[in-house]
């Protein structure tokens, strides 16, 4: 049931479709060569970050097809608090998504991307970057329209 805070409020990528496929594209190039599991991670807990229903409804589905067991999908929103459910790798790029998510917050720490990159080479770092500022991009646009969990974009 939608309240006047929760309905509908644009159809944006009906609207401007142009927008989506470039968005779209940035977000399959980033994904490339990481792995499905941590990708999806990823993309779930900047979603609960930044609120977005909609992408966190999408990407809960994505992650139970590639694998990930209910306990860490539940864990994610306190996944500090869990270290035995995720890998040090994992780990370090949760701190990654978190610290570019929350820039507002002092930017990147030095020990956040340090942390980063004793686990992945800079190309792979360049991917989890441009991951997750598709999915900040993603989950701002479906915030400010109001997309509704389950729609198609």
């Amino acid at each position: 049931m939608s309240t006047p805070e929760t309905a509908p409020r644009l159809p944006l990528f009906r609207l401007a479709p142009d927008i989506y496929a470039p968005l779209h594209a940035l977000t399959r190039a980033a994904k490339q060569g990481l792995d499905p599991v941590l990708a999806e991670l990823l993309l779930i807990r900047v979603s609960q970050l930044n609120r977005c229903a909609f992408c966190l409804d999408m990407h809960v589905t994505e992650a139970r097809r590639a694998g990930v067991s209910e306990q860490r999908i539940a864990l994610l929103s306190a996944w500090e608090e869990a270290p035995a459910h995720y890998t040090g790798k994992e780990r370090a790029a949760l701190a990654f998504a978190e610290a570019v998510t929350l820039l507002s917050h002092g930017g990147v720490p030095d020990e956040v991307h340090e942390r980063a990159a004793a686990h992945f080479d800079d190309a792979e770092l360049a991917r989890l970057l441009a991951l997750i500022t598709a999915i900040n991009s993603w989950n701002r646009l479906n915030v400010a329209a109001r997309t509704p969990v389950g729609s198609a974009l």
